[in-house]
């Protein structure tokens, strides 16, 4: 450990380093052990070989507290004063108990517990085709359908809308930035923020709510380990800036960061449908804050601040000769604190505020072709001049206790109460939407037995502007078979309130549901994972909007999904498998009868391959990407009766290369502060591979455009730089981290 790890306590004694391995009484290591300075939140979990390393506040005598489920617990005292400690511990083993047994039906886990059994931080950085981008890189993930032309995340045959997003237990009502017709939108946030990702494709905690399909739970850093500052520049026109400071005391931590990117140059040289004559413009930035409070409390705050400026042009559909014009302008600003506090030995409580305030606005105009606009009275372009805006405002409380008892068992109970309030104009039209949902929740963690882990929960809510509660069970069961191989179970069922897109038209609709089925096979072991998961969802009340807006929708949703992933075969080099069926239909919308839904695909795979080159410092990313055809439609409403399917078909498939290359090299190797820098390229559908989403259709069904990507291919290429921490190991320990 160098010298410039070390900081100084309050006491003003140097900051201890504890560092070593655990084992086992067969000398074999302890992975994900729990390390920990009795009295004080300070601790660590041990590598997948067993190692660990972590720096202590405390001084003089104390004692380190070392558990793992399956072993009994180790005591030992150490003196935090003078000098780093390197020790080495033996556990020594439970009777007649086997490895600790962890509930993972219908979700992957990505976090210092999980590390390559999913997706961490850095490989959504560094995984061909996710261009940094949380949503992106998830659909690399088995259970995600490959939409290339919407924002949001479409999970087992669920709409983007039913994919919600949490950051440490806060929901963020608005994770992407507005939907553009045909066109995908990037994430709000940056998942270097994070320290634990996890994906929940079905069967998630009672703790959350509000999400029919998935739940994408991200757990955000507490302190960084050292002061850090970064910077990168890209073409096609992206800038970004940031720097984190350790206070003095060592006790705290901030940060500020900041992007900015802008297309239109890139647009002028790399042809684009559609024709884009703003943008796409986005402005971003962020602040965190981190404080240690006394010996075990954890006090966050985070805000993020955004603006995007898009507008484009397309040939109209109902008439080639004219065209429309979409021009959006969003602003969000997001913020929570989060507070965590042990309570003696055995309590816990969590609790947090959120806020956000959002700002969308949307002016379509129809134009001629030499750009002028263009007034018509009659359908179907009478309403092809208009003018939306919508505000939003959320405001979130939030109270998590937990009891914990022996054996890793414990029982989380708590409530929380949203606040939305929204204003929708369409031209000279107002609509106004305000609602309090307030929930309350249970869930207990059980050890049953040395082989058997249960989680058992219930949630509670109620919407006032709805008049309904809801009561969702969840149940999850898990069985280990042998050491690294154990099967999993889940049931819940999960509600979800109405968009306010359907609730302007009718107030008086009720929430959806959707009751999930999963089970499951998973096996760690030797730097290999294999999940093999197969899966059930009926849903109940969705909304139809014709003949009329109610709630008599229904449909269901199965299949099965495989994951390989392998970081040992070839050394340095991580890859990746998964493979997805899904049997899905739906009668919901403007659905005339039970159809397969648009968004979805039969088939989906996708083939991940990292490798690193130790000898010339080049990390090489390539992804393949396939998804069978997807059905398209065009629906049209009747004067009378319910609409009918005028035209229907399948896409061709979608096949996507992605290649990714970056060197790293240190260009500041006199500093003493440790330095990282490199420079990547690449391109997204580097083949060049035609994709068809879908079609728009005109009112009369005559014309027929196709949704495409807005170019063939994508290309970047740029320079990153960070001073401080040094990236090049987070790039080796992402081929060598263990599952």
């Amino acid at each position: 450990m160098s010298p410039s790890a070390k900081g100084q306590n309050l006491t003003g004694h140097d900051k201890i380093i504890l560092s070593g391995m655990v084992k086992n009484r067969a000398q074999q290591a302890v992975p994900f052990a729990s390390l920990k300075i009795r009295g004080t939140d300070e601790g660590t979990t041990t590598d997948s070989l067993g190692r660990f390393s972590f720096s202590a506040s405390a001084s003089g005598e104390q004692t380190l507290v070392v558990s793992s489920i399956g072993f009994n617990t180790y005591t030992q005292p150490v003196n935090l004063q003078g000098k780093d400690i390197t020790m080495q511990i033996v556990l020594q083993p439970r009777r007649q108990e086997l490895q600790g047994v962890v509930i993972s039906a219908g979700s992957f886990e990505a976090s210092d517990k999980a590390k390559g059994a999913s997706l961490t931080p850095m490989d959504a950085v560094t995984v061909a085709g996710s261009n940094n981008d949380l949503a992106t890189a998830l659909r690399s993930l088995p259970g995600a359908q490959q939409i290339g032309e919407q924002a949001g995340l479409f999970v087992r045959g669920g709409t983007g809308e039913e994919t919600k997003q949490f950051i440490d237990g806060m929901l963020m009502p608005f994770p992407n930035y507005p939907s553009i017709p045909g066109l995908p939108q990037p994430a709000r946030v940056d998942p270097f923020l994070f320290q634990g990702i996890l994906f929940s494709s079905g069967g998630y905690s009672a703790l959350y709510g509000e999400a029919m399909s998935s739940a994408l739970i991200l757990n955000s850093v507490d302190l960084p380990d050292r002061s850090s500052a970064d910077f990168s520049a890209f073409l096609p026109g992206n800038l970004s800036a940031g720097f984190q400071k350790i206070t003095g005391d060592k006790k705290g931590s901030y940060g500020i960061s900041g992007s900015y990117n802008n297309q239109h140059l890139y647009n002028r040289i790399v042809p684009q449908e559609p024709d884009y004559f703003y943008g796409p413009e986005y402005y971003n930035g962020n602040a965190n804050l981190g404080r240690k409070i006394g010996k075990t409390g954890m006090l966050k705050l985070y805000v993020s601040w955004d603006h995007g400026h898009t507008a484009l042009r397309n040939p109209d559909v109902d008439s080639l000769s004219l065209k429309s014009a979409y021009t959006s302008k969003s602003r969000n600003l997001y913020a929570h604190v989060n507070y965590r506090q042990l309570l003696g030995d055995s309590w816990k409580i969590s609790a947090g505020l959120a806020y956000d305030d959002n700002r969308d606005e949307v002016n379509t105009r129809l134009l001629d072709r030499d750009n002028q606009q263009v007034f018509l009275s009659h359908d179907p372009y009478r309403y092809k001049n208009s003018d939306f805006l919508t505000r939003s405002v959320f405001a979130q409380g939030r109270l998590v206790l937990t009891h914990m008892f022996g054996r890793n068992q414990s029982i989380d109970f708590g409530a929380e109460h949203f606040y939305t309030r929204d204003r929708f104009t369409h031209n000279d039209s107002l609509s106004a939407l305000t609602d309090h949902l307030s929930a309350v929740f249970a869930e207990g963690n059980l050890q049953l037995s040395s082989h058997i882990s249960a989680r058992a929960g219930l949630r509670m809510e109620y919407s006032s502007l709805l008049g309904r509660t809801t009561w969702s069970p969840r149940l999850s069961l898990a069985y280990r078979i042998s050491d690294g191989a154990q099967f999993n179970a889940a049931y819940g069922m999960f509600y979800q309130k109405p968009d306010n897109v359907y609730l302007f038209a009718n107030r008086r609709l009720d929430f959806s549901r959707a009751d999930h089925y999963v089970i499951n096979f998973t096996r760690k072991a030797d730097n290999r994972f294999f999940r093999i998961e197969a899966y059930y969802k009926q849903y109940h009340d969705l909304v139809k909007t014709d003949p009329a807006y109610d709630n008599n929708g229904k449909g269901y949703a199965k299949g099965i999904e495989l994951f390989w992933r392998d970081k040992k075969t070839i050394p340095d080099l991580d890859y990746w498998v998964s493979y997805t069926y899904l049997d899905t239909k739906r009668d919901f919308l403007d659905y005339p009868y039970t159809l397969r839904p648009a968004f979805t695909s039969p088939h989906t795979a996708t083939l991940a391959v990292k490798k690193f080159f130790p000898g010339i410092s080049t990390s090489v990313n390539v992804s393949y990407a396939f998804a069978a055809g997807r059905p398209y439609y065009d629906i049209a409403e009747q004067p009378e009766g319910p609409a009918r399917v005028r035209d229907e078909g399948h896409t061709r498939a979608y096949n996507v290369v992605n290649l990714h290359i970056a060197y790293l090299f240190n260009m500041f190797k006199k500093w003493k502060q440790p330095a990282f820098s490199g420079v990547a390229l690449g391109a997204n559908n580097l083949l060049g591979t035609r994709q068809v989403f879908g079609y728009n259709y005109s009112s009369n069904g005559l014309n027929k455009i196709p949704v495409t990507p807005p170019a063939r291919r994508y290309y970047f290429i740029g320079f990153f730089t960070s001073f401080g921490v040094d990236r090049t190991s987070d790039f080796m320990d992402n081929m060598d981290s263990n599952l």
